[in-house]
């Protein structure tokens, strides 16, 4: 299994590494490279997962990257396991610039203007605060007599989440070609190098054991 670990983490342990990696970050994505290279598919295939990956990391559903990736590259007819590696895209010290540009396209598309409100930058942490506090009210009411309450939600659907879905495809899009027509090409040359190693190596054997039968061949001769 390549997402199993021989470890139990906490969940603290977790946490910390989901912002910071064992090693570092640049391990992480000498890690995910080494992945994706050595996967035993068609670099085209391979490449249409990393396009799918890439992609559904501009999307706002967070928590479903994984299970998008792997539809997505599914419809695509790539390969789902580099799809799934690909949102490595999507992490902490990406996900600021991947929220800004799909917001700031979201608030030009819908009509905003070409900028983000000033208020957006000041108030889009409380309003997804806003939005969980309306949520986790509205699951308590569902057992008490509590009023449900919708404002916040209401806020944050029209002011972040629609912006974010709405814009997040044509930068999504971008990023997922550059990765396409990037990652192509470097697999097909990886893969290339690897069977011609895999070929000299397996000729070599060859030799070797032919060189092993014609001197027990003539030990034999000589005893």
């Amino acid at each position: 299994m390549v997402f199993k670990r021989r470890d139990r983490r906490s969940v603290w342990r977790a946490v910390a590494d989901f912002f910071w990696p064992k090693g570092g970050w640049t391990r992480a994505a000498r890690y995910v490279k080494y992945r994706v290279t050595r996967l035993p598919d068609p670099p085209h295939r391979i490449a249409r997962g990393i396009f799918a990956g890439v992609f559904v990391t501009f999307s706002p559903l967070f928590g479903l990257h994984f299970v998008l990736a792997a539809l997505f590259s599914k419809i695509l007819r790539g390969n789902i396991l580099a799809s799934l590696l690909a949102t490595f895209i999507g992490n902490p010290l990406t996900f600021p610039a991947i929220a800004a540009s799909a917001l700031q396209t979201g608030y030009f598309i819908l009509g905003t203007g070409g900028r983000l409100p000033e208020e957006v930058h000041l108030t889009l942490g409380a309003k997804i605060l806003g939005a969980w506090a309306d949520l986790r009210h509205n699951f308590i009411a569902m057992f008490t007599h509590e009023q449900a309450h919708w404002s916040k939600l209401i806020v944050f659907y029209d002011e972040v989440f629609l912006p974010y879905l709405v814009g997040g495809i044509i930068p999504g899009l971008i990023c997922a070609t550059a990765a396409y027509y990037f990652s192509l090409p470097v697999i097909l040359v990886y893969q290339k190098r690897r069977q011609a190693r895999l070929k000299a190596k397996w000729i070599a054997l060859k030799k070797k054991a032919a060189v092993d039968d014609a001197k027990a061949s003539q030990s034999g001769i000589e005893g």
